[in-house]
């Protein structure tokens, strides 16, 4: 099946999601709202998902979408002034947008798991967003349970030493991960993971907060990563993997919580675009990671990203510890 709508749809979403979120976090100082599971969420997550929705509804409006935000916190009075915030913002996208439409934007990101269906993230990394860190914008297409299409933009990121700051990286199955300057101006370039003998690329990325840490850094010493572990929020870490910035990507169970479960907007971009670049993506059990079981990875624990070539050494050695 052709993917060119999908593709072309989402990158637009996620590239007019991202110019918002660089002008919340240029302007005054970005306020977090405390969710009910006491997560901080902003203004700039409720207006990105209103407009990556709005994209998706108007060239699909039969796709499911499965958000991260719903609207219920701005419907409270006492948040009109963050709604009426958040609404300025996505108006200098879409200009006759009312308050109530973007109430019903951001909600029409409550679809539920289906054959087909769009996952989103308007903002991974919300904390990563607030202090000024690395941070994403996800949106993935999922058919069957698996991920056809994958779109991360990363405002803060750099893959090219430097010299370009905020990339967007693209994944359709089958046609490989391209990276290229989020402005969208130069040519992209087609992404390959770090091959085997790249030693200086053997390095592992990790969350700045999720996971055990002690038993991440074990595992990354014992296949031979001596480098100290390079902490990134958000999917901005499935990118260096694709980018061949590093080998491995390790997030295993907190033992504070266990019995925690993946969300699937997490990693459903990120997955594609690093199974296309030419690496590998599964549970620390190997099982590949199932997206048909609602908002969460019931089916799976924690998760390891690698460049392929280390990954069931990764895995021998999980299984033993």
């Amino acid at each position: 099946m052709n993917y060119s709508k999908e593709r072309q749809v989402a990158i637009d979403g996620a590239v007019q999601a991202a110019r918002l979120c660089q002008r919340v976090r240029e302007g005054i100082a970005v306020n977090a709202i405390e969710k009910q599971d006491k997560s901080p969420v902003t203004i700039a997550d409720f207006g990105a998902q209103a407009l990556i929705c709005n994209a998706l509804a108007t060239a699909f409006p039969d796709d499911p979408v499965v958000g991260e935000e719903d609207a219920d916190l701005l419907e409270d009075p006492m948040m009109r002034p963050s709604l009426e915030k958040a609404t300025g913002y996505v108006r200098d996208e879409l200009p006759q947008v009312t308050e109530a439409d973007v109430i019903a934007l951001i909600n029409h990101g409550n679809g539920s798991i289906a054959q087909r269906y769009w996952t989103l993230d308007p903002i991974d990394g919300t904390k990563g967003f607030l202090r000024g860190d690395q941070y994403a914008v996800a949106i993935a297409l999922v058919e069957q349970g698996e991920v056809k299409v994958g779109v991360l933009a990363c405002p803060a990121l750099s893959l090219d030493g430097g010299a370009t700051t905020g990339v967007l990286l693209v994944a359709v199955r089958g046609e490989g991960t391209e990276l290229l300057p989020l402005s969208r101006d130069g040519e992209p370039q087609l992404l390959a993971v770090t091959q085997p003998g790249d030693s200086q690329n053997l390095r592992f990325v990790e969350s700045v907060e999720h996971g055990d840490k002690v038993l991440q850094t074990q595992i990354a010493q014992t296949v031979g990563i001596t480098q100290a572990p390079v902490q990134m929020d958000s999917q901005a870490k499935y990118a260096a993997i694709a980018a061949g910035q590093a080998s491995l990507y390790l997030r295993l169970p907190s033992p504070k919580t266990p019995n925690y479960k993946e969300k699937i907007w997490d990693h459903a971009a990120g997955l594609l675009i690093v199974e296309e670049a030419g690496g590998t993506v599964t549970d620390m059990h190997g099982i590949p990671l199932d997206f048909t079981q609602g908002t969460k990875l019931a089916n799976n624990e924690g998760v390891v990203v690698s460049n392929g070539t280390i990954h069931q050494d990764v895995l021998s050695i999980l299984k033993k510890s």
